[in-house]
């Protein structure tokens, strides 16, 4: 029994001896294999980092989704505030003091002044100023006013007083909002781009006063109503402007598409949403007998007006531009080249204006534009190129407009830059739901930019407008045509 036992193994140890054989020679194969491998995969390496320039191990980025935008480059930014030496840029001190406080030092047994901790008596004691500016917590304010009415036989109807902040009557079971009310409502929705439950939600919280959002768009488009003749001199002022800046972007109503309008100048903007993107928009904006000069980008809806007209270099400049970035071939192509550094120049020559004489600033000025009809003239056998070509052959006398006449720009940044407000409320509330909720939306738009170029203040601008219109008198113009 013992010798058959010890058989048994064996012949067991002998089984396990043969398969560690195999598994060893097997593990020997594999450690060759991956010492193969891995002395190929440092030539491979080697050979990325000579077709690409990237360092050997480095790993290639992966691309982002189109919709990631590109990571900023990192700039070397200086420390803020103002350089050395220079004054510094502080508050301006308060023109009045309201409230005078007196803040004593605690006294002791003898009726000296002490420390406030340890109670000992202090020497060298001074005066000093210390001044806090603070807001003045707000709370509702319910006026009832008293008025009094009679018919009128003459007039035929009941006329009744009315106190000069007193909004037009309106039989309501509740109170109606006051003029400041209406007024902080429509900036913090027009100019601060606030949503309409927000509003709702700070006037419940600070002032106690309770509002609903829908109750905000009812007076909103009140507001619009009564500050219409304002938005109709607007649109006179910039009819007889001198240069007027223009542009349009997207905007939507209803959930439909349709387009927003923007005239600005140095002192005036006129915003108009429309469901069309045709040119009959513009010129009934802008009225037929236009005759200043009309700084705008290359859509053709621009075309029809026979005014001086500057188109925007920076679009031609960008076009350039994302052509390259589509076909980098085109970098060095004899027509971009050329183009850029033509447009740029053109930019420069109108920065130094001032610097060269008369004579000498024309002769540079007739270089330019004989140049760029040289540009636009010729052949570049290249799709992208001679599609610019005939856009310069087209405008030619567009693109230098603005060399002859000092008030007019190279450029539409001024209209980008009205619009850019307006990009922001649609990211925010994505149009108007309705026809006349976008009409509100551009009357009181228009009058705060208008406000804000002029340097006024924008909330009491809406307090003065809404006076004179609930009064009867005449719509004040914010400022002359000067």
């Amino acid at each position: 029994m013992h010798e058959r036992h010890a058989h048994d193994l064996q012949v067991a140890i002998n089984t396990l001896r043969r398969e560690f054989s195999a598994r060893y020679e097997e593990l020997m194969a594999l450690r060759k294999r991956t010492a193969e491998l891995e002395a190929e995969n440092v030539k491979l390496k080697q050979r990325i980092a000579e077709l690409t320039g990237r360092p050997a191990g480095e790993v290639e980025p992966a691309e982002p989704p189109a919709f990631v935008k590109a990571n900023v480059p990192a700039k070397v930014r200086r420390k803020p505030g103002r350089r050395k030496g220079h004054a510094a840029a502080l508050r301006p001190r308060p023109r009045k003091i309201n409230v005078r406080q007196d803040v004593a030092l605690p006294v002791d047994a003898q009726g000296e002044v002490c420390c406030p901790h340890c109670r000992t008596q202090l020497s060298k004691v001074k005066r000093h100023r210390r001044i806090v500016e603070d807001i003045v917590p707000s709370s509702v304010i319910t006026t009832c006013y008293q008025t009094h009415s009679g018919y009128c036989p003459n007039c035929r109807k009941r006329v009744e007083s009315r106190a000069v902040d007193q909004p037009p009557v309106a039989n309501r079971p509740h109170a109606q909002l006051g003029i400041n009310a209406l007024a902080t409502a429509a900036v913090m929705r027009i100019r601060y781009r606030l949503p309409l439950r927000q509003i709702a939600q700070l006037f419940a919280d600070l002032p106690g006063l309770k509002l609903s959002p829908g109750a905000l768009v009812k007076q909103i488009r009140r507001l619009s109503h009564w500050l219409a003749g304002q938005y109709d001199q607007l649109n006179r002022v910039l009819r007889a402007a001198e240069v007027v800046h223009a542009d349009e972007t997207g905007w939507r109503i209803d959930g439909r598409n349709g387009q927003l309008w923007a005239m600005t100048n140095d002192t005036h903007t006129l915003y108009h949403v429309d469901r069309s993107r045709s040119g009959k928009v513009i010129a009934e904006l802008l009225g037929e007998a236009f005759g200043g000069t009309l700084v705008s980008d290359f859509y053709a809806a621009y075309d029809q007006f026979a005014c001086p007209q500057q188109k925007c270099l920076t679009h031609l400049l960008r076009e350039l531009r994302d052509t390259v970035k589509k076909r980098p071939s085109l970098a060095t192509h004899a027509f971009f080249r050329q183009c850029k550094c033509l447009v740029q120049e053109a930019l420069r020559l109108k920065k130094r204006r001032k610097g060269p004489s008369a004579s000498a600033y024309a002769r540079q000025v007739k270089s330019i534009e004989t140049r760029l009809k040289n540009l636009g003239a010729k052949s570049w056998n290249d799709p992208d190129a001679d599609r610019l070509a005939a856009r310069i052959r087209k405008y030619a006398s567009r693109l230098t407009t603005f060399l002859h006449h000092p008030k007019v720009e190279g450029t539409n940044n001024a209209a980008e830059r009205a619009l850019r407000p307006a990009v922001v409320m649609r990211k925010i509330t994505g149009g108007n739901r309705s026809e006349s909720g976008a009409r509100a939306w551009a009357v009181l738009a228009s009058i705060m930019r208008t406000a804000e170029q002029q340097g006024l203040d924008v909330l009491e601008t809406i307090r003065m407008l809404l006076r004179a219109a609930w009064g009867g008198k005449k719509i004040p113009l914010l400022i002359n045509t000067s």
